[in-house]
């Protein structure tokens, strides 16, 4: 059966300050999805998300993300996008896909904190840890700028979910395409560099 790679991108609320107050939690406020079936893109979704433990945007988090409070304000419930998720994983055996650990990581905090059961049941396919490990790299790399190595611009606007989500699609594609080409090939035997017909039939 064909899997699908379901490629997940939030954005969070952020506190004011630096740092994680010991009060504060992050919470999903956009979501991009970006389903591949069979090398193709299959569908795209995109929206933005009510926070409810901390439902007023910080400063900082406007000014970062450049998502508005009225934005936010008309975004579809944590329940809506469980929904969402979970149709998305009823397509067929499904590997979600993100760029770091914290995609996931917060989703599945944000279900517990509203008492709803996460979607994503397995591990996701971490790429960002998958590039580090493939090419040595000791730090962790920005998305947009592994795309930038690849001689390939992001798509769209970086920290938005969809267009975050499309662009982490091209980077697993690059990164798949270079462990193919790294992987080694089988060595022939002897039976494929001798011709024993030949030899044969000269002893014959």
């Amino acid at each position: 059966m064909t899997q699908q790679h379901l490629f997940i991108d939030f954005e969070f609320t952020m506190s004011q300050s630096k740092g994680n107050p010991s009060m504060f939690r992050p919470e999903i406020i956009e979501v991009g999805v970006v389903s591949v079936i069979d090398e193709k893109i299959y569908d795209t979704y995109s929206s933005f998300v009510k926070p409810v433990l901390f439902p007023k945007l910080t400063e900082r988090c406007v000014g970062f993300l450049g998502i508005q409070q009225e934005q936010v304000d008309q975004g579809i419930p944590l329940a809506h996008l469980v929904e969402l998720l979970n149709m998305y994983m009823s397509f067929g055996p499904t590997k979600v896909v993100t760029w770091g650990n914290q995609d996931i990581k917060v989703l599945r905090n944000n279900c517990r904190y509203s008492n709803i059961e996460c979607p994503i049941k397995e591990r996701e396919r971490d790429l960002s840890k998958e590039y580090q490990r493939f090419f040595g790299h000791k730090n962790q790399s920005g998305l947009w700028r592994v795309l930038e190595e690849y001689g390939s611009k992001g798509i769209g606007k970086h920290h938005r979910a969809l267009d975050d989500a499309l662009t982490t699609y091209e980077v697993f594609k690059a990164i798949e395409k270079d462990k193919a080409y790294m992987k080694p090939t089988k060595q022939p035997t002897l039976g494929d560099r001798v011709d024993f017909s030949k030899i044969l039939s000269h002893l014959a």
